[in-house]
């Protein structure tokens, strides 16, 4: 087989922009395909967090790889990120002993006390604020624009091709010496190919997504318009210290969980996790809520939107107006974090399977171009 490329990418979301930066890294020439004009799924629609302080085991080294190499992009692209960029806000004792306890372990999560965290948040959260912490290991950076920056930037280097509007649409040929797929824009050879399409894995390789249990999770979020304050880390509230693992995990999480499930059983109904971030023009990304299903309702539950909205109100002690809002999907499995799956001879899958990809995203594609995870 005459191979035109030492790696094929299908996919430009953070997941598949990561293979190709890896493969840049290692000197292979690289073409990347998608069937859209410029990444447009769950790697814009997101809150732009990297939360590595809510990972443990193996997603916490997954994360603070990927942290490092969000560093190394941004020093070398001029992407606008900033770091110690997460804060989580207590309004009862329960959520700070959760705190205190990762902080017992965490040196990167700094215990703050209410008026500490208020004036973190900009000076403006309810009075009903008692506390909270500061989560030194996450970053931010700029959902709507990080990931088409970071292709334009890739799509510039030496051995790096971007072909939009081109659909992958099945394997012709796999061997031991690479492989040759069809696309809409015609064949192409690479010695390896990586198909990251995230959710969308099932309409290429039904069997492998149906074999690892592969949904779709389908969330709600909002964009504020700017309501004149500065928040600048990423935000977490209740909800979110049972979401995240290394919260969640902590022995003082089972009392918060019970009071919760008791006092306010709509938020596990919508199963949310109420958080926000602020994007460069002042609007409040805020959400999110999540529901997995194999083909997901594409119609928003207003009263889901509004119970989000009223929660972030009730941090901030303010009224918000929305500008935006729209539905974000992902891969999810029970199974695990991420799948990685051959499907052919130098052909292989690799999708985040929970809403860590801007998290653990880059560090998991190094490892997969490396041929280091095995699940």
């Amino acid at each position: 087989m005459n191979i035109d490329y030492d790696v094929l990418v299908v996919g430009s979301g953070i997941v598949g922009l990561g293979h190709a930066l890896a493969a840049h890294d290692d000197g292979l020439r690289v073409i990347l395909i998608d069937r859209d004009a410029r990444p447009v799924g769950a790697s814009v629609r997101n809150f732009g967090h990297v939360c590595a302080t809510g990972q443990s085991r193996e997603l916490r080294e997954l994360a603070l790889g990927t942290r490092e190499r969000w560093l190394s992009v941004a020093a070398r692209t001029g992407l606008p990120i900033r770091q110690s960029a997460g804060a989580a806000v207590a309004r009862a004792a329960d959520e700070v002993a959760v705190m205190e306890e990762l902080a017992d372990k965490r040196d990167a999560v700094e215990l703050r006390t209410a008026a500490q965290i208020r004036a973190d948040l900009g000076g403006v959260v309810a009075d009903d604020v008692v506390g909270g912490a500061r989560l030194h290991d996450d970053l931010r950076v700029d959902p709507r624009t990080t990931a088409p920056r970071l292709a334009d930037w890739l799509g510039n280097r030496d051995g790096v091709e971007f072909r939009w509007r081109t659909a992958y649409l099945g394997i012709e040929e796999a061997d031991a010496t690479g492989a040759r797929v069809r696309t809409s824009g015609g064949a192409i050879a690479a010695g390896r190919v990586f198909v990251c399409v995230g959710h969308d894995l099932d309409y290429l390789a039904p069997a492998v997504a149906d074999d690892a249990g592969m949904e779709r999770c389908a969330l709600q979020m909002m964009l504020t318009e700017d309501p004149g304050i500065r928040v600048p880390p990423a935000v977490l509230t209740a909800t979110s210290l049972l979401r995240y693992d290394a919260f969640a995990e902590t022995s003082a999480a089972a009392a918060l969980r019970t009071r919760l499930e008791l006092r306010r059983p709509e938020l596990f109904a919508a199963d949310t996790n109420i958080m926000f971030t602020q994007r460069p023009d002042g609007g409040l990304l805020i959400g999110d809520s999540h529901r997995n299903r194999l083909t997901v309702s594409p119609f928003l539950d207003e009263s889901v939107s509004a119970l989000i909205l009223g929660e972030v109100e009730a941090v901030l002690g303010r009224r918000l107006r929305i500008r935006e809002r729209w539905q974000g999907v992902y891969a999810a499995r029970p199974a695990g974090p991420y799948l990685t799956a051959r499907l052919a001879p130098n052909v292989h899958a690799c999708s985040v399977t929970t809403g860590v990809g801007m998290t653990v995203g880059l560090e998991l594609a190094a490892r997969s171009l490396a041929g280091t995870l095995t699940s």
